[in-house]
């Protein structure tokens, strides 16, 4: 349990070895400095706002070349959508005016039934159904 610890000899010590050369800083600095798209051999004092600059910069010259490489790709997106709805409606109109007309069409359906009468023979015409009036005797 926590309750009770024997006395210490000593108080705790901090172990600090001095370096003069850090290997993992060294290698951050390397990092930065490629990222920075600078030499290894440039010691240019640190300035403030100097990283952020360059990822800015760095950022909108990536933007621009983006918007550079896709500025055909809208244009023939709205061709082919404006292709399209020619299509459509070449192929809709002329049954939507069929439609139209034929309802505001209100004639006489015996006019209609002489006019089938003196076309020529047509197949697909429906046939007219007569009442038999023969009887056998």
């Amino acid at each position: 349990m926590g309750l009770f610890s024997p006395p210490k000899k000593h108080a705790n010590k901090f172990n600090y070895i001095p370096r003069y050369y850090d290997p993992e800083k060294e290698r951050r600095e390397q990092r930065r400095r490629e990222l920075r798209g600078q030499s290894a051999d440039d010691d240019t004092p640190y300035a403030p706002g100097k990283y952020i600059r360059t990822v800015r910069e760095a950022r909108a010259e990536r933007k621009a070349q983006q918007k550079a490489d896709n500025s055909g790709t809208p244009r023939a997106l709205m061709i082919f959508g404006v292709a399209i709805i020619i299509i459509v409606a070449y192929m809709l109109v002329p049954r939507i005016v069929n439609i139209i007309t034929m309802a505001g069409k209100k004639s006489d359906p015996t006019v209609e039934q002489s006019k089938l009468d003196n076309e020529t023979f047509n197949p697909y015409t429906p046939i007219t159904i007569v009442p038999n009036d023969y009887q056998e005797q």
